[in-house]
């Protein structure tokens, strides 16, 4: 049988795909191994091949059993390894999760925040808030922890991620914003039946008192002086009594409100504040077609109050400014002083205590009512417009 000549060359290919076959099962067997996680991802150029080093057995397990998503992802987001937890979040099986774009997941604007912030967490770790999209379309809220990792190859994990559930935190949030809504309205409904109690039993009795104490006084003849002088300093203390009274009745729930609305009540109050403190304050309310719902009143009422509170403190104010005015379907309130700011780094612990509630009550008064709260402070030395300025906007209808 006459013998087959060999093709030239041909034992130099037969000697690479050899070579090629050694370096295919030594691949396969350190995957196996948990030796080296590898990805193949398809790119411009071709298919790409990226590498996760030093992924131990334990160090997977562990990340497999966590109650969080963890991903890691290189510079151009896409996804070289994902748990099943973060699978189950989008909703998408793993093999599809794994070598796609993370950015798949984001909308629009989270993309650019998530880009901004890769960039930050080269520096320092990360967090932000964001809404996933899951593969059937619903979406998820989650908080993401970046951490920038070690890099050593062009195709290797360059930010490690940790995607956090947020929808029962969210919950509990809601649930204890109702209850403390709940508590509000229970107190306010409390100061409404103090300050009728106030104005009329109170305030009547010391009225009363008031005029016997002037009856007394008239009947008491010139020769009784130092007499006639008690009685008359005993009326004059009533009097100042019963006005004090009324002035804490009005602040608890000032009945005109009920009667004449927020315009007459921001006007009353602030003269009362001016007269009581020697602040200047000037108000334009722009003229409403109708009242306001009494929740609305009632908040820009209670936010007043606690900025005023707050400049007859700690700001050291001359003159304050109170807008009142209705762009579109929205009621805005403005309230600026010309005091000293609010720097936490210049103030007192206990004072910066007693500021923080403040703002903390107007924002959760502001959340209340379905509206937004915008706070700007300026403390710094020379700056002609220091003082600070309360924005409140609540939507109608």
């Amino acid at each position: 049988m006459p013998s087959r000549a060999t093709p030239k060359g041909q034992p130099s290919k037969l000697s690479e795909l050899v070579s090629r076959l050694a370096e295919a099962e030594e691949t396969l067997r350190a995957i196996t191994a948990g030796e080296v996680d590898a990805v193949v991802t398809a790119g411009k150029n071709g298919p790409q091949v990226f590498t996760l080093e030093g992924a131990d057995h334990a160090y997977r397990v562990l990340i497999e059993s966590m109650n969080e998503g963890a991903l890691t992802l290189t510079t151009d987001k896409t996804i070289l390894y994902a748990n099943q937890c973060f699978a189950r979040m989008v909703k998408c099986p793993l093999e599809q999760v794994t070598g796609s774009s993370f950015l798949r997941f984001l909308s629009a604007d989270d993309r650019a925040a998530i880009k901004l912030l890769v960039k930050q967490a080269a520096k320092a770790g990360s967090k932000i808030q964001v809404q996933l999209h899951a593969y059937d379309g619903s979406r998820l809220p989650v908080q993401i922890s970046l951490r920038s990792m070690a890099r050593k190859g062009v195709n290797l994990a360059t930010t490690g991620m940790v995607v956090t559930d947020m929808t029962e935190a969210r919950r509990a949030e809601e649930l204890l914003r109702t209850l403390t809504h709940r508590v509000v309205q229970a107190q306010e409904a409390e100061r409404r039946h103090v300050a009728l109690e106030l104005h009329d039993r109170i305030t009547q009795l010391l009225c009363a008192t008031l005029v016997r104490s002037q009856t007394l006084a008239n009947q008491l003849s010139k020769h009784e002086g130092t007499l006639k002088q008690e009685a008359i300093t005993l009326r004059e203390m009533l009097g100042q009594m019963a006005r004090e009274v009324e002035r804490i009745s009005c602040g608890l729930r000032p009945s005109v409100l009920d009667e004449l609305g927020l315009t007459v009540v921001l006007r009353g109050t602030t003269k009362d504040f001016a007269k009581r403190t020697g602040v200047s304050v000037k108000v334009t309310c722009v003229p409403m077609p109708e009242r306001l719902p009494a929740d609305t009143e009632l908040t820009l009422y209670r936010i007043l109050q606690e900025a005023l509170k707050n400049v007859e403190q700690h700001a050291r104010a001359r003159h304050v400014t109170v807008r009142l005015t209705k762009p579109d379907a929205v009621v805005q309130l403005v309230i600026h002083d010309d005091g000293i700011g609010f720097d936490p780094e210049h103030h007192p612990k206990r004072q910066i205590r007693q500021v923080g509630l403040g703002l903390l009550r107007m924002r959760e008064r502001a959340i209340y009512s379905g509206g937004t709260i915008n706070i700007i402070s300026v403390r710094r030395a020379g700056v002609t417009k220091a003082g600070t300025t309360i924005e409140v906007r609540i939507p109608l209808g």
